[in-house]
């Protein structure tokens, strides 16, 4: 694919709205397809309705120089990047409907020769499913339409440079389509592209974000232990990897965000009788949430019977990682819920975003009288305070 192609990116969220200017930003033009009608708008004026560094400018930029345009219909491209949502139902059951939904949305803009990639992450066999509603509902384009599977490796609060910086796993259904797809990628990514096929890939991306999910685990698992033990697990962490082959994680409230807390589920689902250290990692990270809430709620009745009243609480962050406004699958929004459900006093802090149920985090350690940190925001290491801290990730340490 040596001259610029015509895309559409199905999906203007936290993946698809950079990738979308990213594209763009190489003088390619770009429809973006999304569902609300507020995102379509917001980005049409050159703004951004999500936080990210750099992104607002960006979009500025290739929207004012017409690369980029946002529509809630799909038109004729040369290749097609779906970046949906793929979340679980219940049982942790993949749900594939917003794939779906996408791949039948694009159906008639569909043209011989077009190349469909899959960037959302996918339970394996997910680029196959693609190709089969496309052959199904346009029975003209077998043998004619070329799909194939990359998935997104990036973190958020650096994604613009990780898009284009990362390497990336390409794996088509077949040799020309793998071809194709990493022909599109070497428009727009500096990192080494790998071919492999389309099952590979899908599968990679599961196990990346599971292997750092069972790492996470192991941390969160030891912080319990060590508050058993009455040891700082902090320093402990620091001590061990002192080691020169020992590279222990920090814990945290629990795993949040739509990667490293879904995908490994994707895994178990499929396999559940293989993936029993997946698994494990999955049940402990979810615990840790628990294990907080319950730390919470005995320090507020430690506080009651102290002092004779009911005590604040200052939820320190919302977000499910430091210095974004992410909320999907968030531990500490789960923490903040759980103890306003128990009837606990709260101040809700979250500096990445602006709602009207949120304190300034100034205001609330102020006002709190137990400060409870859930969130590493930079914002944070400049509190200093002589009430009450219960920190679960690591503020005061540094």
């Amino acid at each position: 694919m040596t001259k610029k192609p015509k895309v559409v990116v199905m999906g203007l969220g936290y993946i698809g709205l950079p990738t979308a200017a990213l594209i763009a930003s190489k003088g390619i033009s770009v429809t973006g397809v999304d569902v609300h009608q507020n995102v379509i708008d917001t980005i049409n004026r050159g703004e951004i309705h999500i936080v990210e560094p750099d992104l607002d400018g960006l979009v500025h930029h290739v929207v004012k120089e017409g690369y980029l345009k946002a529509s809630k219909q799909p038109v004729r491209a040369d290749v097609y990047l779906i970046a949906v949502p793929t979340p679980f139902k219940d049982e942790h059951v993949p749900d594939l409907s917003y794939v779906e939904a996408a791949v039948t949305k694009l159906l008639p803009t569909l043209a011989p020769n077009a190349l469909v990639i899959v960037e959302s992450t996918s339970p394996v066999g997910t680029t196959q499913k693609v190709y089969d509603i496309i052959v199904s509902a346009r029975p003209e384009l077998k043998g004619k339409i070329h799909t194939a599977y990359c998935p997104e490796r990036v973190l958020p609060g650096n994604i613009i440079y990780e898009l284009e910086h990362n390497d990336r796993a390409i794996g088509g259904l077949d040799y020309t389509s793998t071809k194709k797809a990493v022909a599109f990628y070497q428009h727009f990514v500096k990192g080494d592209l790998h071919e492999t096929n389309a099952r590979t890939a899908e599968m990679c991306k599961l196990v990346e974000n599971s292997s750092r999910d069972v790492q996470i685990a192991f941390a969160n698992e030891l912080s319990m232990i060590c508050d058993r033990a009455e040891i700082d697990v902090w320093e402990l962490i620091a001590l061990a990897n002192r080691h020169p082959r020992v590279n222990i994680l920090q814990p945290g409230t629990g795993v949040g965000g739509h990667c490293i807390a879904v995908d490994p589920w994707f895994i178990v689902s499929e396999f559940p009788e293989e993936s029993k250290i997946i698994r494990s990692a999955r049940t402990i990270n979810n615990y840790k949430t628990l294990w907080v809430i319950e730390k919470i709620i005995n320090e507020t009745l430690r506080y009651s019977q102290e002092y004779g009243e009911e005590p604040i609480v200052a939820c320190m962050g919302l977000a499910f990682k430091p210095n974004i406004d992410d909320l999907r699958e968030s531990p500490a929004l789960t923490v903040a819920d759980a103890l306003r459900d128990k009837g606990i006093s709260t101040l809700r802090v979250e500096p990445n975003l602006k709602q009207e149920d949120l304190t300034p985090y100034q205001e609330a350690v102020d006002k709190a009288n137990i400060i409870v940190y859930l969130v590493a925001h930079k914002d944070f290491y400049s509190i200093r305070t002589d009430k009450q801290v219960l920190d679960f990730c690591g503020i005061s340490k540094n």
